[in-house]
């Protein structure tokens, strides 16, 4: 085992920024064999399976309900 190859990856993740982190999370934990949100919303938007609320009315504005 490599004791000290180890220990300096953990000092360089310590040393890294929060966005760092989550960016490293997430190369070494995603399952790439599913697609992303990003992707599945890029998907849908190309295919256009959502042109028809194009074409619907604005039922609501920003003065309707409660502010949150």
């Amino acid at each position: 085992m490599n004791t000290k190859l180890v220990e300096s990856l953990v000092q360089i993740i310590l040393s890294l920024s929060n966005e760092e982190r989550s960016l490293l999370e997430e190369k070494l934990f995603y399952d790439a064999s599913y697609p992303s949100t990003r992707e599945i919303m890029a998907l849908a938007q190309r295919g256009g399976s959502f042109d028809f609320l194009d074409e619907e009315p604005d039922l609501y504005t920003l003065e309707d309900g409660e502010p949150v």
